[in-house]
């Protein structure tokens, strides 16, 4: 599938960048030069399906300058609703469904788009291990025409879950997107909420073109975490912060405006991609809409939150 390349006069993301690798430390264009991708998550695709619309995330292509959409598909349950692991067959074929036409949405605004299996309650990537192959070898050949995709296996292992369960789990999955779609980017979580970007520092998995995940939210994760990812880079992984927040790491409290700067700032000296958490209107303060607007696209700056408003700020730095 050639994405679109040009758009409203101008190159688009993908135009200028064209399908991604791995090379060392960085993402990279296939014209050889680092890549980094800015952009939104959104939440829960099983509670929040509505805002996977083309209008909506052409308004932050265009708007934010979003060059990078993220679909947050929970493999367990959350919040009161099912997840693809633990759905039935129709909720299965709703969830993927809907992944395809953000990967459709996304290749026709020429922007990249992340396909998440989001464990959060199920801590152990490896308890939905049957499912994620299951859901991998179903959505796989979907999306092989699509070179705007990146996959993400294992968004925030935690609870129970050390780096060797993440290697056996990827040692499982990867070989299965992997035999379907042999070069995009695989995206790979790391213990303790993705924090730990050390563990697979010392002891990376044995394939090309994966990058490993560092989340943080900002009046929560400060220096040590940022060294962390400092020494991991200088060890020659490739780090991808594919959520982080402006607030506290439970998605309230204030917004660390001085904490964010400094994240924002050793994301450009690593030219490491970051993607923002959440589109919804959840009454939370890493949200980017206010809780009383029910608008699926077409906003306006009053219907941000406060955090969105700082997360668009985030997107649109020099």
């Amino acid at each position: 599938m050639i994405c679109t390349t040009e758009r409203n006069g101008k190159k688009t993301p993908f135009g200028i960048n064209g399908p991604l690798h791995i090379e060392g430390t960085s993402l990279t264009g296939s014209n050889g030069k680092p890549v980094q991708l800015r952009g939104l998550s959104t939440h829960n695709l099983n509670n929040y399906p509505e805002y996977v619309n083309i209008d909506a995330i052409r308004q932050f292509a265009d708007e934010w300058g979003i060059s990078v959409f993220r679909l947050a598909m929970y493999s367990g349950a959350a919040d009161g609703f099912d997840g693809y692991a633990d759905g039935d067959d129709a909720h299965r074929t709703m969830l993927e469904d809907l992944i395809l036409k953000g990967v459709r949405y996304a290749a026709e605004l020429g922007i990249y788009v992340i396909v998440d299996w989001h464990i959060l309650l199920d801590s152990d990537p490896n308890i939905h291990a049957d499912m994620a192959e299951h859901f991998f070898k179903s959505i796989c050949p979907k999306l092989k025409a699509y070179d705007n995709v990146l996959y993400e296996i294992c968004n925030e292992p935690n609870v129970g879950a050390d780096w060797d369960a993440i290697k056996r789990y990827s040692d499982r999955i990867i070989p299965v997107i992997r035999g379907i779609d042999p070069d995009k980017v695989i995206i790979v979580g790391t213990p303790n909420w993705s924090q730990e970007v050390d563990k697979p520092a010392a002891d990376p998995l044995p394939y090309k073109n994966i990058a490993y995940t560092l989340h943080f939210y900002a009046d929560t994760h400060r220096d040590e975490l940022r060294s962390k990812m400092d020494k991991a880079i200088e060890a020659g992984i490739c780090v991808f912060i594919s959520e982080f927040g402006v607030c506290d790491a439970a998605g309230s409290g204030a917004i660390n405006r001085e904490q964010t700067d400094l994240w924002m700032e050793a994301a450009k000296k690593h030219n490491t991609s970051y993607v923002a958490w959440n589109l919804s209107n959840k009454d939370e303060t890493s949200a980017f809409l206010k809780p009383s607007c029910d608008k699926l696209s077409d906003w306006t700056e009053d219907d941000y939150s406060e955090g969105g408003k700082y997360v668009k700020k985030c997107m649109l730095l020099p």
